[in-house]
């Protein structure tokens, strides 16, 4: 009876131990895993900072928009008599000069008119002749009766007849001579009838389009038909589609420039003329016309040709320049950004007022800097960057920011050309997509990791 009671303690005695070996080897796993965290894994989660050098260049921050290119001043010419494109004497591209014949309508119809009227015009005066004959009758019958009514030769009924007749032929030259008034002014109407079957160029210019063609019928009864454009294509009018939501920026006489496909890069300048009030709705999208002009002497700006257009809303030019990922903005009361407020100390009073009075004589000094005419100053921010230095510690400085754009940010005072700026961070384990984003912005900051 005592054999089973044994065995089971033999087994149980297996079982302790197993476990035993079981805790002691998870024990020296987490030891392993423990001394590992110690050892590598601080490395892979060391922070990897990005840092790019101050330049020295130029920098705009732009408002683009697409446009067409049109002819400052050109004119439809048209035709003001029906009949027949007899001749056409000019081609598309043809140069013409004020007076020059353009094309000729058949003027058969219109010289007959001309011919008619003036043959009518012709036979009322020989009538005028004949009223004026029969005028000077009636008067010196009139007038004999009127003497030989004084000496009572004459019956009263004789003068009065002498007289309604010589009232009777002023009457009738007088309308001869308003017919021939009527009739001169036929004469002319149709003498400028055949005058228009004759099309002369009304401005220099060059021949930009034809939309008749010879032996077609014009018919003016409804409308002017046009037969031509002509257009001065010395300086061409750039019309450009500003969206709304930039329209705002925009101001009359501020600098633009603009290419076109084949310009090769070259750039066209002038400045912003007008804006037009009234806006174009495509596909609910609201566009303003912006027009400026652009001389055009050597030709190579062509009618409809499509432009990139850069207006240039602010500018500097031989400036220090960083990439905008590496700025951290500070807020109009000097507030810091909120990533940073948890573990720096806010600035105090002395701080603020020595930066106020800082951007006063940055304000003042503008033209001494080569600065663009056109930046404000609210354009001038103060902000903050991260200088790695060559020790490979970060040191975080003050800044004041000029002109910006999407890109880069024009460091007016706070570093030095050459000096590495942070312009992102990454870990090993974060793809490295990461070490090209943004570290700061408008309320926003980068901590030291």
């Amino acid at each position: 009876m005592a054999k089973p009671s044994l065995v089971k303690t033999s087994i149980k005695k297996i079982f302790n131990s197993w476990r035993n070996i079981a805790v002691a080897l998870l024990l020296i796993l987490l030891v392993v895993f423990g001394l590992w965290r110690s050892l590598w894994a601080s490395d892979d989660e060391a922070v990897i900072y990005t840092t790019e050098a101050v330049t020295r260049g130029d920098i705009e921050n732009l408002v683009t928009a697409t446009g067409t290119l049109q002819p400052q001043d050109y004119v439809d010419v048209g035709a003001q008599v029906s009949g027949q494109l007899e001749k056409l004497h000019v081609d598309v591209g043809s140069e013409v000069k004020a007076g020059d014949l353009l094309a000729e309508i058949d003027a058969t119809v219109y010289a007959a008119r001309v011919d008619a009227t003036r043959a009518s015009l012709r036979t009322q005066q020989a009538q005028l002749l004949d009223r004026e004959a029969q005028l000077t009758l009636a008067n010196i019958k009139y007038q004999r009766e009127k003497n030989l009514f004084k000496e009572d030769a004459t019956t009263n009924e004789s003068l009065q007849t002498a007289e309604a007749n010589l009232k009777s032929a002023q009457a009738q030259l007088k309308a001869l001579q308003a017919q021939i008034e009527q009739t001169e002014s036929t004469l002319r109407v149709e003498a400028a009838n055949l005058t228009y079957a004759t099309i002369y160029a009304p401005i220099d210019g060059t021949v930009v389009s034809i939309t008749s063609r010879q032996g077609q019928t014009l018919n003016t009864n409804q409308m002017a038909p046009t037969i031509m454009r002509i257009a001065d294509l010395s300086t061409m009018t750039v019309q450009t589609q500003v969206s709304e939501a930039d329209i705002g920026k925009l101001r009359k006489t501020m600098p633009v420039y603009f290419t076109t496909l084949g310009s090769q890069g070259r750039r066209w300048y002038s400045k912003l003329d007008r804006i037009q009030p009234t806006p174009e709705i495509l596909n609910n999208v609201v566009l303003y016309n912006a027009l400026f002009d652009v001389p055009n002497e050597n030709r190579l700006l062509m009618t409809q040709m499509s432009t990139q257009v850069f207006f240039i809303e602010s500018q500097a030019k031989d400036v220090l320049l960083v990439p905008m990922s590496a700025v951290s903005f500070i807020s109009p009361r000097g507030d810091r950004p909120q990533a940073q407020t948890a573990n720096r100390p806010e600035p105090t009073e002395q701080q603020k007022a020595e930066w106020k009075k800082r951007r006063a004589e940055i304000k003042e000094s503008i033209d001494s800097r080569n600065l663009s005419a056109d930046k404000t100053v609210h354009s001038q921010r103060p902000a903050l960057v991260n200088i790695m230095k060559s020790d490979g510690s970060l040191e975080e400085r003050k800044v004041l920011v000029g002109v910006t754009n999407r890109v880069q940010a024009e460091i007016i005072e706070g570093v030095a050309e050459g000096e590495q700026v942070v312009s992102g961070s990454s870990r090993p384990s974060q793809p490295k997509a990461a070490a090209g984003m943004r570290m700061g912005g408008p309320g926003m900051g980068m901590g030291r990791r």
